[in-house]
């Protein structure tokens, strides 16, 4: 049996008190992890779909939408915002070019 304890009470009494630190500061930290990973579950169950389409603006008042680009695509400038499927089918069908390089209107079944 491990028997490499102190003999005496004072340092039988100090171990243990410093036994107990430990663990006071390890519930903490495990405290804080939970709420953390408890914050971040509900920031991504909050937080809007990421969405597939996006659509270039242009400069000046308004930002008139200029190209709808696939959502990763290399081409897409700056100044853009996220659309979503139908938003997307619906500029290109009224007139929006799309981008001659990520080609969304073939994605979206929209052949010239």
């Amino acid at each position: 049996m491990f028997d490499d304890l102190p003999p005496d009470l004072e340092r039988l009494l100090t171990l243990r008190v410093w036994h107990v630190m430990w663990l006071q500061r390890i519930d903490t930290k495990i405290a804080a992890v939970r709420q953390r990973e408890a914050e971040q579950e509900h920031g991504r169950r909050r937080s809007p779909p990421v969405q597939d389409w996006i659509v270039e603006l242009g400069i000046g008042v308004g930002r008139p939408p200029t190209q709808v680009h696939a959502r990763d695509c290399y081409a897409a400038g700056k100044r853009r915002r996220p659309v979503d499927r139908d938003e997307a089918r619906r500029l290109l069908v009224s007139g929006l070019p799309a981008c001659t390089h990520c080609r969304p209107d073939q994605h979206l079944g929209i052949i010239e």
